[in-house]
Protein backbone atom coordinates (compact mmCIF):
# COMPACT_ATOMS: atom_id res chain seq x y z
CA UNK A 1 0.00 0.00 0.00
CA UNK A 2 1.40 2.99 -1.09
CA UNK A 3 1.68 6.27 0.99
CA UNK A 4 -1.20 8.43 -0.92
CA UNK A 5 -3.49 5.39 -0.57
CA UNK A 6 -3.40 5.54 3.00
CA UNK A 7 -6.48 8.25 4.07
CA UNK A 8 -4.95 11.09 6.43
CA UNK A 9 -7.31 9.48 9.33
CA UNK A 10 -5.07 7.44 10.68
CA UNK A 11 -1.09 8.67 10.20
CA UNK A 12 -0.04 11.37 12.42
CA UNK A 13 1.27 13.97 10.55
CA UNK A 14 -1.04 15.69 7.27
CA UNK A 15 0.72 14.91 4.07
CA UNK A 16 -0.65 17.28 1.83
CA UNK A 17 0.35 20.90 3.06
CA UNK A 18 -2.16 23.37 3.16
CA UNK A 19 -3.15 25.92 0.82
CA UNK A 20 -1.36 29.27 0.87
CA UNK A 21 -3.63 32.28 2.49
CA UNK A 22 -3.82 34.19 -0.66
CA UNK A 23 -5.26 31.04 -2.55
CA UNK A 24 -7.99 30.39 -0.01
CA UNK A 25 -8.80 34.01 0.01
CA UNK A 26 -9.03 33.87 -3.70
CA UNK A 27 -11.11 30.55 -3.60
CA UNK A 28 -13.53 31.15 -0.79
CA UNK A 29 -15.25 34.77 0.29
CA UNK A 30 -14.88 35.75 3.84
CA UNK A 31 -11.79 32.99 4.31
CA UNK A 32 -9.76 33.85 7.04
CA UNK A 33 -12.00 35.35 10.08
CA UNK A 34 -10.50 32.64 12.33
CA UNK A 35 -6.89 32.59 10.71
CA UNK A 36 -5.09 34.17 13.69
CA UNK A 37 -5.18 31.17 16.58
CA UNK A 38 -5.19 33.52 19.36
CA UNK A 39 -8.83 34.28 17.73
CA UNK A 40 -10.06 30.62 17.89
CA UNK A 41 -11.05 29.07 20.91
CA UNK A 42 -10.39 25.57 19.45
CA UNK A 43 -6.54 26.53 18.65
CA UNK A 44 -5.27 23.96 21.84
CA UNK A 45 -6.82 20.84 20.48
CA UNK A 46 -5.12 21.94 17.33
CA UNK A 47 -1.46 21.86 18.77
CA UNK A 48 0.00 18.20 18.85
CA UNK A 49 -0.21 16.69 21.26
CA UNK A 50 2.49 14.44 23.71
CA UNK A 51 4.40 11.32 22.12
CA UNK A 52 1.64 8.36 22.08
CA UNK A 53 4.21 5.98 21.72
CA UNK A 54 2.57 4.35 18.96
CA UNK A 55 5.81 2.47 17.17
CA UNK A 56 3.85 3.13 13.86
CA UNK A 57 2.86 5.78 11.12
CA UNK A 58 -0.49 3.10 9.64
CA UNK A 59 -1.73 0.43 12.11
CA UNK A 60 -1.29 -3.39 10.94
CA UNK A 61 -4.13 -4.33 8.94
CA UNK A 62 -6.84 -6.88 11.18
CA UNK A 63 -6.67 -10.14 9.00
CA UNK A 64 -10.75 -11.12 7.09
CA UNK A 65 -11.18 -7.37 5.69
CA UNK A 66 -12.60 -9.31 2.50
CA UNK A 67 -16.38 -9.89 2.54
CA UNK A 68 -16.57 -7.32 5.28
CA UNK A 69 -19.37 -4.87 5.48
CA UNK A 70 -18.47 -0.59 4.83
CA UNK A 71 -19.75 2.26 3.70
CA UNK A 72 -19.25 3.36 -0.01
CA UNK A 73 -18.08 6.32 1.59
CA UNK A 74 -14.93 4.70 2.56
CA UNK A 75 -12.02 3.01 0.53
CA UNK A 76 -11.16 0.45 2.72
CA UNK A 77 -12.78 -1.29 5.67
CA UNK A 78 -10.97 0.40 8.92
CA UNK A 79 -7.43 -1.16 10.46
CA UNK A 80 -9.65 -2.60 13.18
CA UNK A 81 -13.54 -4.27 13.04
CA UNK A 82 -15.96 -6.43 14.63
CA UNK A 83 -16.09 -9.96 13.53
CA UNK A 84 -18.54 -11.19 16.65
CA UNK A 85 -21.66 -10.99 14.72
CA UNK A 86 -21.35 -11.83 10.93
CA UNK A 87 -23.77 -11.21 8.53
CA UNK A 88 -25.98 -14.15 7.88
CA UNK A 89 -29.37 -15.43 6.52
CA UNK A 90 -31.95 -12.90 4.84
CA UNK A 91 -30.99 -10.22 7.56
CA UNK A 92 -27.14 -10.36 6.20
CA UNK A 93 -28.47 -9.80 2.81
CA UNK A 94 -30.89 -6.89 3.33
CA UNK A 95 -27.62 -5.24 5.81
CA UNK A 96 -25.26 -6.02 2.90
CA UNK A 97 -27.76 -4.32 0.62
CA UNK A 98 -28.01 -0.91 2.87
CA UNK A 99 -23.87 -1.03 2.68
CA UNK A 100 -23.40 -1.66 -1.02
CA UNK A 101 -26.38 0.23 -2.75
CA UNK A 102 -26.56 3.70 0.46
CA UNK A 103 -24.37 6.08 1.84
CA UNK A 104 -24.82 7.03 5.34
CA UNK A 105 -26.42 9.64 4.74
CA UNK A 106 -29.21 8.26 2.99
CA UNK A 107 -32.41 7.54 5.34
CA UNK A 108 -32.51 4.30 2.97
CA UNK A 109 -29.08 3.01 4.20
CA UNK A 110 -30.35 3.43 7.75
CA UNK A 111 -34.27 2.12 7.12
CA UNK A 112 -32.65 -0.98 6.02
CA UNK A 113 -29.99 -1.74 9.00
CA UNK A 114 -32.57 -1.50 11.20
CA UNK A 115 -35.16 -3.84 8.35
CA UNK A 116 -32.01 -5.98 8.49
CA UNK A 117 -32.18 -5.92 12.79
CA UNK A 118 -36.03 -6.73 12.88
CA UNK A 119 -36.14 -9.86 10.68
CA UNK A 120 -32.65 -10.69 12.42
CA UNK A 121 -34.68 -10.49 15.81
CA UNK A 122 -37.60 -12.85 13.80
CA UNK A 123 -34.59 -15.18 12.26
CA UNK A 124 -33.18 -15.45 16.01
CA UNK A 125 -37.49 -16.58 17.69
CA UNK A 126 -37.90 -19.18 14.17
CA UNK A 127 -34.39 -20.67 15.38
CA UNK A 128 -35.97 -20.48 19.11
CA UNK A 129 -38.66 -22.30 18.20
CA UNK A 130 -37.41 -24.58 16.03
CA UNK A 131 -34.92 -25.72 18.58
CA UNK A 132 -37.49 -26.41 21.46
CA UNK A 133 -35.99 -24.05 23.50
CA UNK A 134 -36.64 -20.81 25.26
CA UNK A 135 -34.96 -18.40 24.31
CA UNK A 136 -33.42 -17.83 28.20
CA UNK A 137 -33.19 -21.36 29.69
CA UNK A 138 -33.06 -20.02 32.78
CA UNK A 139 -36.51 -18.61 32.54
CA UNK A 140 -38.11 -22.11 31.71
CA UNK A 141 -40.03 -24.93 33.44
CA UNK A 142 -36.87 -27.09 34.30
CA UNK A 143 -35.52 -24.37 36.47
CA UNK A 144 -38.30 -23.54 38.07
CA UNK A 145 -38.00 -27.13 39.52
CA UNK A 146 -34.07 -28.11 39.72
CA UNK A 147 -33.71 -24.59 41.41
CA UNK A 148 -35.44 -24.08 44.17
CA UNK A 149 -38.57 -22.96 41.91
CA UNK A 150 -41.35 -21.59 44.88
CA UNK A 151 -39.44 -21.54 47.55
CA UNK A 152 -36.87 -18.95 45.94
CA UNK A 153 -40.03 -17.14 45.02
CA UNK A 154 -40.75 -16.60 48.84
CA UNK A 155 -39.76 -13.00 50.32
CA UNK A 156 -38.97 -11.62 47.06
CA UNK A 157 -40.03 -7.36 46.10
CA UNK A 158 -41.38 -8.56 43.05
CA UNK A 159 -44.14 -11.25 44.11
CA UNK A 160 -46.80 -9.72 42.78
CA UNK A 161 -45.54 -10.52 39.21
CA UNK A 162 -45.49 -14.26 40.16
CA UNK A 163 -48.88 -14.87 38.39
CA UNK A 164 -47.82 -13.12 35.15
CA UNK A 165 -44.47 -15.13 34.82
CA UNK A 166 -46.19 -18.48 33.37
CA UNK A 167 -47.74 -16.09 30.87
CA UNK A 168 -44.76 -13.49 29.59
CA UNK A 169 -42.70 -16.55 29.67
CA UNK A 170 -44.74 -18.94 27.54
CA UNK A 171 -47.22 -16.58 26.21
CA UNK A 172 -45.22 -16.34 22.88
CA UNK A 173 -44.70 -20.36 22.66
CA UNK A 174 -48.82 -20.36 23.10
CA UNK A 175 -48.88 -17.52 20.36
CA UNK A 176 -46.52 -19.44 17.82
CA UNK A 177 -48.38 -22.52 18.59
CA UNK A 178 -51.64 -21.60 17.90
CA UNK A 179 -50.48 -19.87 14.87
CA UNK A 180 -48.97 -22.99 13.71
CA UNK A 181 -52.30 -25.13 14.64
CA UNK A 182 -54.06 -22.57 12.04
CA UNK A 183 -52.18 -22.52 9.41
CA UNK A 184 -51.80 -26.22 9.65
CA UNK A 185 -55.76 -26.58 9.36
CA UNK A 186 -56.00 -24.03 6.37
CA UNK A 187 -53.19 -26.24 4.72
CA UNK A 188 -55.42 -29.20 5.09
CA UNK A 189 -58.49 -27.84 4.15
CA UNK A 190 -57.07 -26.02 0.66
CA UNK A 191 -55.59 -29.76 0.22
CA UNK A 192 -58.91 -31.34 1.03
CA UNK A 193 -60.61 -29.74 -1.84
Amino acid sequence: MTSSDIPSAYIGEKRTPAPSREELRARIPGWGVDLDPADRPSNPKLLPGPDTGAHWDFPERQPGSAGRERSIEHAFVTPVFGTAQPLKGVSGAIRRLAYDRFSEGRLAHWMLLVVGDRVDAVEGHLASIAGLRPDVPATGLRAELTHGGLGSRRGRVDARHHVLDPFVVGGPWLVAAGAAVLGARRVVRALRR
